[in-house]
């Protein structure tokens, strides 16, 4: 899971600066974006772009890429599932992760419905999706 030419720092890319606007963006580690999931604590859940936000604010650029970030985000849960059916015990807690509008994660393992069961135990109350809407965790306001 290590990347020797990560993390690094890139000027954000012209296609991406209507969203993003001019500066620099930081590609992040693997390692970095697991580290910071491990950082959400029991009973409390981190957005994507919250995570994005302090890996950006630990290099002092304007964004985090929100493509690696993204898959790495997706790793980590992974990574974690595959520890957790090995037997271990203290694994990233990839389920505190959720979509900006706290929506729950399709791409996880187990899907929503793993994610949901996991958030469940740890006190979180799940709104049911509606049509192609997932569940979503209820945000502390």
């Amino acid at each position: 899971m290590d990347n020797p030419n990560l993390p690094k720092v890139v000027e954000i890319l012209p296609n991406m600066q209507k969203r993003f606007g001019s500066g620099t963006m930081l590609v992040p580690s693997p390692k970095e974006v697991d580290a910071c999931i491990r950082r959400v604590h029991k009973g409390s859940v981190a957005t994507v772009s919250q995570i994005r936000r302090f890996l950006a604010g630990q290099y002092s650029v304007d964004a985090a890429c929100p493509l690696t970030t993204g898959i790495f985000i997706r790793i980590a849960a992974e990574a974690a599932e595959e520890d957790a059916s090995k037997g271990k015990t203290r694994i990233t807690p990839y389920w505190r992760v959720v979509k900006d509008d706290g929506s729950l994660n399709p791409k996880f393992p187990g899907g929503v419905e793993r994610q949901a069961e996991r958030l469940r135990a740890e006190g979180h109350r799940i709104l049911p999706g509606a049509g192609k809407r997932a569940p979503r965790v209820v945000m502390a306001s």
